[in-house]
């Protein structure tokens, strides 16, 4: 079928089912090399833009199957300028890391400066002040809700060349407006790249707003269940995708494994019912914080208390499955609640089927200084919440308990 009603139907059948040996699934192909039958195939296959059958840095039927179905999410009911459904390339890559570093050393040069939120993943923070920087790259960060500080920036320094937005924001939850961002990065010719971790493509699909770029950690939301590491850089110009976007992903050495993308695209077919419960019970629980006397505050774009509540509303499907918030009793008592939890898993990381809690100061921005992440608004004292699918009285339960005195 050429068209879906629906993300599970996309996710379960975009690749379609014609695999080796009429398997139901795409098989593992735990190989680091392909055979040719003659020498005339293999010099087809490398001049060829299909490079799944060669050697497995450049390409694999197990990624292949992968990145389909990611590409597909992201495009799904959605036009090209044309009106024509809305076509792009996905990349498979062994971390979010991985996909990131792609992504910036393919579209920036020494000279070029990348624009970009002041609440961002701690290591997506690292890789553009220390990796990016000792390249020549330099990083611009601004509060990107005001729409005024973007155009004013954009405006006067003409070595921007890509803007990069997190949204929602690690883990303030900050949300940026795309569609705004992305309007006056083009008219100033900019690249836009949208880090669409946190949402999911079931929850926010940025290609809608004309964005060049779009990122995932899959290691989150779209595997789900926490079994393995993966990165995937997706792009609407295919040519370039193909091209220079491929080459420096080859070159880099940032490929995935057919064990990881084959975790992935099975967890993938189950990430609407997933965001749907992840949805659900998030909503719950941040309504129970809020209204908790040992609850300072609560960061949650599904709360009217905050201030991109609005936002969230309009580029969102749902506020989503990921909070943050700080106890009255400061970074003691965030201890104190963190080790009295006994069902809620005390881990980093998101996006699986359980409910994960940490301590972004001491963990994922442990190496940021601390007078940048406190101006940034990640507290000594904040937690972060990634809401599982268990049942909610049970995870109300929990926090009930770890929360008393």
């Amino acid at each position: 079928m050429d068209q879906f009603s629906g993300i599970s139907s996309v996710a379960m059948h975009a690749t379609g089912h014609k695999n080796a040996d009429d398997a139901h699934l795409t098989p593992i192909y735990a190989t680091s090399t392909f055979t040719f039958d003659t020498a005339q195939q293999g010099m087809e296959r490398f001049a060829g833009s299909d490079k799944t059958r060669i050697y497995s840095r450049w390409g694999n039927p197990s990624f292949t199957a992968a990145e389909e179905t990611i590409a597909a999410l992201e495009a799904f009911g959605l036009k090209d300028e044309s009106g024509s459904p809305l076509k792009l390339k996905a990349l498979l890559h062994s971390s979010g890391q991985a996909a990131m570093t792609t992504l910036f050393l393919a579209n920036l040069k020494a000279g070029d400066t990348v624009l970009s939120h002041f609440s961002l993943y701690g290591g997506t923070h690292e890789l553009l002040h220390r990796v990016m920087d000792a390249t020549g790259v330099k990083t611009t960060i601004i509060d990107m809700r005001d729409l005024n500080l973007v155009a004013d920036a954009i405006s006067k320094d003409s070595s921007i060349r890509m803007i990069h937005i997190e949204t929602p924001a690690n883990p303030t939850i900050q949300c940026v407006d795309i569609e705004a961002v992305t309007k006056l990065a083009k008219e100033k010719g900019l690249i836009v790249s949208v880090d669409n971790t946190f949402a999911s493509p079931y929850l926010q699909q940025p290609f809608k707003y004309g964005v060049d770029f779009v990122f995932h950690s899959t290691t989150k939301f779209l595997n789900g269940h926490g079994t393995a590491i993966g990165g995937v850089l997706i792009g609407k110009d295919l040519e370039k995708m193909q091209t220079s976007v491929w080459k420096w992903h080859v070159l880099l050495g940032g490929n995935s494994n057919a064990f990881d993308a084959f975790l992935l695209s099975l967890g993938m077919k189950t990430l609407e019912l997933r965001m749907e419960r992840h949805c659900a019970n998030a909503m719950e629980v941040a309504r129970f914080l809020e209204q908790h006397a040992a609850i300072a505050k609560v960061n949650y774009t599904g709360l009217t208390s905050h201030p991109d509540h609005a936002l969230a509303a309009k580029q969102m499907r749902h506020p989503g499955a990921v909070m943050s918030y700080e106890l009255k009793g400061g970074l003691e008592a965030g201890k104190k609640f963190i080790d009295k939890l006994q069902m809620c898993v005390r881990a980093i990381s998101l996006g699986t089927v359980d409910t994960l809690v940490s301590h972004p100061a001491s963990m994922s921005h442990f190496g940021i200084a601390r007078e940048e992440r406190i101006k940034y608004g990640i507290t000594d004292g904040l937690i972060r919440m990634s809401v599982g699918i268990e049942n909610l009285p049970d995870i109300l339960n929990d926090l009930e308990q770890a929360l008393k005195d």
